[in-house]
């Protein structure tokens, strides 16, 4: 008697009988089920930011050994996909149409008296809530900070704040000379007429 004809005895349909086989696990499908159960457990512990690599690296040091392929493969697989961080893009301004003012000091940073060079830079800043983004006055003979002021957003105020605390913090007499990246927010003529 074939093992065909035993169908009827076992009490199911004969297309039944010839799907059995394909439904009892293998010891290796048994594995990466597991396996696949552990990635998706350290998965959701990252808050689903570790990929492949960072979860091979949690199974090896607790002590579960796997081939980095098949980790791989598994997690391709069943759509397992880090989320990434959202860069931060610098926001460049260098094209515009506004004058440009012509560079006095010649890449010289130094200064002979205080209170007659500062230089001015917008320079951001990550915290935990976002970027922000400073506008710092220094005094180029003193090396001090004597203007600055901070903003989520680049914009003309932003520059503008920072001049007008060096204003309001120091009393100066005489020419100043104010050195700054010839960026958009400096060259706009309210910020020229500070």
């Amino acid at each position: 008697m074939r093992l065909s004809e035993f169908y009827p005895f076992l009490r199911v349909s004969k297309s039944g009988f010839y799907k059995w086989p394909s439904k009892v696990k293998t010891k290796r499908t048994q594995k990466n089920e597991d396996l696949l159960i552990k990635i998706r457990e350290i998965y959701l512990k990252s808050n689903r930011v570790y990929g492949s690599p960072r979860i091979m690296a949690v199974l090896k040091r607790d002590q579960s050994f796997f081939n980095h392929k098949r980790v791989e493969r598994l997690i391709k697989i069943n759509a397992i996909v880090a989320k990434t961080k959202q860069k931060f893009k610098v926001a460049r301004n260098a094209k515009h149409n506004y004058p440009v003012a012509p560079n006095l000091i010649k890449q010289d940073f130094s200064a002979p008296v205080a209170n007659t060079l500062y230089l001015s830079n917008i320079s951001y800043i990550r915290t935990q809530e976002g970027w922000l983004y400073l506008a710092a006055v220094l005094d180029a003979y003193t090396r001090k900070i004597v203007g600055w002021s901070m903003s989520e957003r680049q914009t003309k105020k932003l520059v503008e704040n920072a001049g007008l605390h060096r204003v309001n913090r120091q009393k100066v007499n005489g020419e100043i000379i104010l050195h700054s990246d010839q960026g958009k927010q400096y060259a706009r003529y309210s910020y020229r007429d500070l």
